[in-house]
């Protein structure tokens, strides 16, 4: 496989592994071990590559994802949703349409008492910031997500990572029972125990991406002592292995052929070379030709029997074969019933950083000291004096209640699609949902959050501060607002969506919510022609006039009796913001590589 710069990656690759067997890819790191594994679950970028994939003899395909699980290194996961929902929504969202609801939750109770995860299936999965199950805990309910549908194939990439000895043992036993069930298992592991080592079944060892060995597990070590290579102390088969393809021959007992020179020793470098750049060059030296010397060893001994093994034809099961020929990708659910359970999913996700504490104290605090500041403005002053320009102490509250639920909402949904990244990548790699069924379920679950923060705002200053006691001004205020955090929401998504970087999404969005503000109509009364058009794209803008409308309706007329504020024209300037800054954003989502379809 070699990229668009003709780097090379994997040379040469083969192997094989078969129902009930475990396959550990093993190497040091920058061997190539995870490249590999991507490229046998299908998930490397086919663009920048040559080569294929196929499976027993069939080109690989996407219809084939059902039959193939893959657990990540990283533990992706929801942090406040339990163990048992999460599994629950991968069964709702995973498992076919043929299998009813209770079916479906019953298949999660299934494999959490496969797994053995019983005692904490009520426990949140936690995360940097939330208390949770162990880590791994968190690796069993990765896993069950994978063998939720009951794969044939089963890819994870260093499953034992960050955990201690004993929790990698139990996850090695667990893999073991999974395979004997009749499942195929190939996982890469850094530097096994040698408790984890002895219960693989093949194992492949790789170094810069090249084969050095192939074959059963337990004759790995009889092979290296037969061509030359053996420990010179007692030591784990595993870091014996790993020294080798390292090059790393300290405590390793090597060939004669090697002792005497390497094959590049008539090679040498000019005498004014420095002696620390010399002793570097014959370290390369020495390791280029042991690690040659292993992969030629494979070629003559190993490769050769291995690759005839490999011709051999391989029965199919029936269900396997409808996968490969099956021309349509099949949908576990309809349309509405993705959305309906991403929608519940994200409610249950979102509702803790919703009402956290923090945010609470920040909407009320602000409330309460700009009631303080405005108390009871509004009455102390006559209705007799209300012309344009004595109600401008009124006007800045209205101006700043814009420009805070402006503010607010947008640098809230910066971080939506950049933190769901991961997580979207993921459950599309494995075809759980539709791209459109997330983005609407993703803008739309939260809707009923957003509105009550803002209402228990709205209460605070509007009384504190004496508004307009008229229950038609307050419910006019409460959807004015309401319609600018939607539409600030969008903005917000379309900038993270598009550039999916934090850091540069920021900086777009503190300028951009930062002209709009100075645009907004408060500090600038006369906006020049050639730039005034970035007024009309303000959200605060409109929602600043339509609020100044609600309370001053009487008002808000020129001479002839006509309205100067025209509030069907804000809020359909609001809704056109709604519908297009989400459109964009789901476009931009459309083009995020994900390595599957939308």
């Amino acid at each position: 496989m070699t990229s668009s710069s003709e780097k090379s990656i994997l040379n040469g690759i083969s192997g094989s592994a078969y129902p009930g067997e475990i396959l550990a890819l093993m190497g040091p790191s920058g061997s190539g071990k995870t490249t590999l594994l991507n490229v046998l679950g299908g998930r490397f970028n086919q663009q920048n590559t040559s080569g294929s994939v196929s499976y027993n003899d069939k080109p690989y395909s996407k219809h084939l994802k059902t039959r193939i699980g893959f657990v990540t290194q990283d533990d992706v996961l929801f942090p406040h949703l339990t163990v048992k929902e999460t599994l629950t929504y991968t069964a709702l969202l995973r498992l076919p349409k043929t299998l009813t609801k209770q079916e479906k939750e019953q298949r999660a109770v299934s494999v959490i008492q496969e797994l053995g995860l019983e005692r904490c299936q009520d426990t949140m999965i936690g995360g940097s910031f939330v208390r949770g199950v162990s880590g791994g805990e968190r690796k069993r309910v990765c896993i069950g997500n994978e063998i939720m549908t009951n794969p044939s194939l089963l890819f994870l990439d260093e499953p034992t990572s960050s955990l201690d000895s004993t929790t990698a043992l139990k996850i090695v036993q667990m893999l073991q029972s999974i395979a004997k069930a009749g499942k195929t298992i190939v996982t890469t592991i850094h530097q096994p125990s040698s408790r984890l080592f002895h219960r693989f079944d093949k194992l492949v060892v790789l170094s810069r991406g090249s084969l050095l060995y192939f074959g059963k597990a337990s004759e790995a070590m009889p092979y290296f002592s037969s061509i030359g290579c053996s420990p010179l102390l007692s030591m784990n088969p595993a870091e014996f292995l790993l020294d080798l393809a390292n090059g790393n021959m300290n405590d390793i007992s090597i060939p004669s052929a090697l002792k005497e020179g390497s094959s590049c020793s008539k090679i040498r470098p000019p005498k004014s070379t420095p002696t620390a750049v010399y002793e570097l060059y014959h370290i390369n030296c020495d390791v280029d030709a042991e690690t040659q010397y292993l992969e030629e060893a494979y070629k003559t001994q190993i490769e050769v029997m291995e690759k005839k093994k490999l011709m051999e034809p391989v029965p199919l099961d029936e269900e396997v074969k409808l996968m490969i020929t099956c021309p349509k990708r099949e949908w576990g659910l309809s349309w509405w019933d993705q959305y309906c359970i991403l929608s519940l999913r994200g409610f249950k996700e979102r509702k803790h950083d919703y009402f956290s504490w923090l945010r609470v104290t920040q909407v009320l605090s602000t409330a309460i000291i700009l009631g303080l500041l405005w108390w009871q403005s509004d009455i102390q002053h006559p209705k007799v004096y209300k012309i344009r320009y004595e109600i401008m102490f009124m006007v800045g509250l209205l101006f700043f209640i814009a420009v805070f639920w402006g503010f607010f909402p947008v640098f809230t949904a910066i971080f939506t699609f950049p933190q769901e990244r991961a997580m979207l990548s993921k459950e599309r790699e494995s075809n759980m949902y539709r791209l459109s069924a997330y983005f609407v379920a993703r803008t739309t679950s939260d809707l009923p959050l957003d509105l009550i923060l803002p209402v228990l705002f709205l209460v605070v200053v509007y009384f504190m501060a004496g508004l307009r006691l008229r229950a038609e001004s307050f419910f006019l205020s409460v959807l004015t607002v309401f319609l600018c955090i939607v539409a600030a929401q969008g903005l917000g998504l379309a900038i993270g969506a598009s550039l999916m970087d934090l850091k540069k999404a920021t900086t777009l969005a503190s300028v951009t919510v930062m002209t709009f503000m100075l645009a907004g109509g408060y500090f600038v009364k006369k906006v020049p022609m050639f730039i005034a058009w970035i007024r009309y794209m303000s959200f605060n803008y409109h929602t600043y006039k339509l609020l100044v409308k609600v309370q001053y309706e009487e008002i808000m007329q020129d001479v002839n009796g006509e309205e100067i504020v025209s509030g069907l024209k804000e809020v359909s300037a609001l809704v056109a913001m709604i519908i297009g800054y989400r459109l964009l954003a789901y476009l931009s989502l459309r083009r995020m590589k994900l390595h599957t379809s939308t």
